[in-house]
């Protein structure tokens, strides 16, 4: 059961797999994010200069497909992710236009003090070709 507030502290148990989020990186967005954040590195913006590297064409910014976990958690864990939660990750491939990155997490354990609970979870996102972009981990309080 979901509500506005994310699953229910009642219906998660240790093991359970979070809802997951799946998203197309498109240039469009990465541009737009260059915008938002001023961040306009031509491996992001610039598809002759990306081309021209290692890299052979633009990539995402990280902490755009890392908005899109955190996205993916406010589903899950509503107004308890976006006032408690935690996040530490390890960037492992770039996400690049067109591919979909699915995000997906498990809860691996829930600690209860009092009238608190702090939910501990993995989170991975990874891109059509099963390549991990992001894993890392997660604690919130609910």
């Amino acid at each position: 059961m979901e509500s506005e507030a994310g699953i229910e502290l009642t219906a998660i148990s240790e093991g359970m797999d979070l809802n997951p989020l799946q998203k197309e990186i498109i240039q469009k967005n990465i541009n737009l994010y260059a915008e938002a954040s001023r961040d306009f590195n031509p491996i992001h913006i610039n598809e002759e200069f990306a081309r021209s590297t290692s890299l052979g064409g633009t990539i995402a910014h990280g902490m755009l497909v890392l908005a899109y976990v955190s996205q993916m958690l406010t589903a899950n864990f509503g107004q308890s992710w976006l006032k408690s939660g935690k996040l530490n990750v390890r960037f492992k491939t770039p996400a690049r236009p067109g591919d979909t990155v699915a995000i997906s997490g498990k809860i691996r354990k829930i600690e209860k003090d009092g009238a608190q609970t702090s939910i501990k979870c993995d989170v991975l996102c990874q891109n059509r070709a099963g390549e991990t972009i992001i894993s890392g981990d997660v604690i919130l309080r609910k």
